[in-house]
């Protein structure tokens, strides 16, 4: 019989890891551990069933159903098949002549500005337009619900960061009074709870204090204003509004971020954006999907108009049915159960029934303001809202949603 030689190669290796340091230990097992432990049960929040084929996802961002545009998969496919001379390198090399100028000189004019940038996310969009615009001296007044990203852009840029109470162009005002003019942030449409900015009363603002406006259209981008140029554009605000970003992960169904600037701050905003600078450009197939997306938002009006019908349908059902949902208008609905185990049961009873939404938790939210974010679209059909809202009748006698903490406090306010 033949006996083989041993070969350790061919053994499992087992893979070990050296010491963390002390502090990452203690601050792992103190705070995250026992609240996984305490909290979440020993799972994670945010994962829950794998949806199936009769599942209603409400848990993306696609807000127009465009993911397999057949327009969009052929752009993509071409220049797939067919770029072999594109080089993959910072943005800031990029020449006139590249396609992701066309792209970004396209978006600009859409939304009604001179110029802007295209980079790899929303995220990045937020944090390297802030970190060029502002700086130690700058007085950067946000929203206390805007964008994590915006907040993370305030830190990039160092600048002192002053929030202002949610939607409220008096508190604003005060603020600005006290601490000086400054660059104001807003979002035109909040990503936790569907509310509307009061963009008009902000502006005003702005300009009676001298202020920079920035705002985040991420949310209304492709669904609000003609061709789905956004809200800034829906108001007649564009103009007056200095800076517009948006991330193109929502409406465009992609994976890219968009800023607009003056064209006189090109090169400005080049040597200052640090994401812009130490980020690759976007891939040859990204932006010609980009571009074509682009054409197909446009055109998009019947579906703009689905999206807001299914969206006032179903606010108007889940609020006669007794779900606390005042805070928002717009597409995003937040069943805010308040504390994460809560939220975790209304999560469960929903996907029981294959509703498949999202938690938002802390760092989303604040702390016991936890939720499962509902994102409706407009290929929602008939059948799939009467599904929605007999499921949403049916659990309200066991979540109980009038005794959640938002809706005491609403009560509470109303007195």
């Amino acid at each position: 019989m033949q006996v083989l030689d041993h070969n350790p190669s061919l053994e499992p290796r087992i893979h070990r890891n050296p010491p963390l340091l002390p502090r990452l230990r203690e601050r792992f097992e103190q705070k995250f551990m026992a609240h996984w432990q305490s909290q979440w049960g020993g799972k994670p929040i945010l994962h829950g069933r794998n949806p199936g084929s009769e599942s209603i996802r409400l848990d993306g961002n696609d807000y127009l159903g465009l993911s397999g545009n057949p327009d969009i998969v052929r752009a993509q496919m071409a220049s797939l098949q067919h770029s072999n001379e594109s080089v993959i390198q910072s943005g800031v090399f990029l020449l006139d002549a590249h396609p992701c100028r066309t792209l970004e000189a396209s978006l600009a004019a859409w939304v009604g500005k001179e110029d802007g940038f295209v980079c790899q996310s929303g995220y990045s969009a937020n944090v390297g337009l802030l970190q060029a615009i502002a700086d130690e001296q700058t007085p950067v007044y946000l929203d206390s619900l805007a964008h994590t990203s915006l907040w993370e852009g305030v830190r990039a840029a160092r600048a002192p960061a002053y929030a202002f109470r949610h939607n409220d162009p008096a508190h604003l005002s005060r603020m600005i009074a006290r601490h000086g003019p400054g660059v104001v942030v807003v979002d035109s449409v909040y990503s936790t709870t569907g509310a509307l900015c009061p963009l008009r009363e902000m502006v005003e603002v702005v300009e009676q204090h001298g202020c920079t406006i920035l705002v985040d259209e991420s949310h209304s981008l492709g669904t609000h204003g003609p061709q789905g140029a956004g809200l800034c554009a829906e108001l007649g605000l564009t103009d007056r509004v200095h800076f517009i970003t948006a991330s193109l992960a929502k409406a465009f169904a992609g994976r890219a971020g968009f800023f607009t600037i003056p064209a006189e701050l090109r090169y400005y905003v080049l040597h200052n954006s640090y994401p812009n600078i130490f980020s690759s450009c976007l891939l040859p197939h990204e932006i010609a999907g980009l571009a074509a997306t682009l054409e197909v938002v446009k055109r998009s009006d019947a579906e703009r108009v689905r999206l807001h019908a299914n969206t006032r349908r179903l606010r108007a059902s889940l609020s006669e049915i007794g779900y606390p949902i005042h805070q928002g208008s717009q597409q995003i609905i937040a069943l805010e159960a308040g504390t994460e185990p809560a939220t975790m049961v209304l999560r469960d009873h929903l996907e029981e029934r294959q509703i498949f939404g999202a938690i938002f938790c802390a760092p989303a939210t604040s702390r016991n303001r936890a939720m499962v974010r509902l994102t409706l679209n407009a290929g929602l059909t008939g059948s799939e809202m009467d599904r929605i809202e007999q499921t949403a009748k049916e659990l309200a006698p066991v979540l109980k949603p009038w005794d959640w903490p938002i809706a005491k406090r609403a009560r509470t306010e109303q007195v």
